[in-house]
């Protein structure tokens, strides 16, 4: 169930821009009343999943010409302002919110590299540099803010938001932006789907071996009342 869980909760992002897969990892439960098998004297054990983890790889930079999206080619992270605090995502799916900021689809503003957000005049061309440079206008506006964290220092949270757990310290990235992309998932939706099928078809022996074990029960108990009678 959680693994069937996980993977339709992939699935559903596969079009939604700079989404990372989620991943389990499994180890083996030893219940301490298990049964041994007769055969080799080992003790028999069940899969289970220890935790998830996101597979941070790089989605497919898609073309959008329009100049408010921003992929990150490489490592790092766009800081969004959200009313938790600080957040951050893969997706550059951006676009001016009623204030005329850069914001996120939600209407959460990108914050620049001195941590303010970012205002732009609608009437004016926006140019992004590689390296986060925004330019109205031929001057220089801001600085887009890439960050990263090291390995197991995010987690997800909604609306493909990544929070950072308790002492985790950012850092500047060293990925570039490229203007008018947006990064796809990096969910393998073929592979995904050809998962989940084989999960229902364990699913479905599972449920057919507890089916047959109840019958079995229920025919000794059926057994055991006549010969009483």
């Amino acid at each position: 169930m959680q693994s069937l869980e996980m993977l339709a909760n992939n699935l559903a992002n596969v079009e939604t821009g700079g989404y990372k897969a989620d991943r389990e990892q499994f180890s083996l439960y030893i219940a301490p009343d298990s049964a041994t098998d007769p055969s080799t004297g080992d003790s028999l054990v069940l899969p289970l999943i220890e935790r998830h983890w996101t597979d941070s790889s790089q989605g497919i930079l898609r073309d959008t010409a329009n100049p408010l999206d921003l992929a990150i080619d490489g490592a790092g992270l766009f800081a969004i302002q959200t009313p938790q605090g600080i957040r951050y995502t893969r997706n550059g799916n951006f676009r001016l919110n009623s204030k005329g900021l850069l914001a996120a689809t939600d209407g959460n503003a990108v914050l620049a590299r001195n941590g303010s957000p970012i205002q732009l005049r609608p009437e004016l061309p926006v140019e992004v540099d590689g390296d986060g440079s925004v330019q109205q206008g031929g001057e220089t506006v801001a600085q887009i803010e890439l960050i990263q964290f090291e390995a197991g220092a995010l987690e997800k949270q909604g609306s493909n938001y990544f929070n950072p757990v308790s002492q985790a310290q950012p850092k500047v990235a060293a990925g570039k932006i490229a203007q008018g992309k947006v990064e796809q998932s990096n969910v393998g939706a073929a592979e995904s789907s050809v998962r989940l099928v084989a999960i229902m078809r364990q699913f479905e022996m599972l449920q057919k071996a507890m089916n047959i074990g109840n019958e079995l029960n229920r025919k000794a108990i059926e057994e055991v009342a006549r010969v009483a009678a």
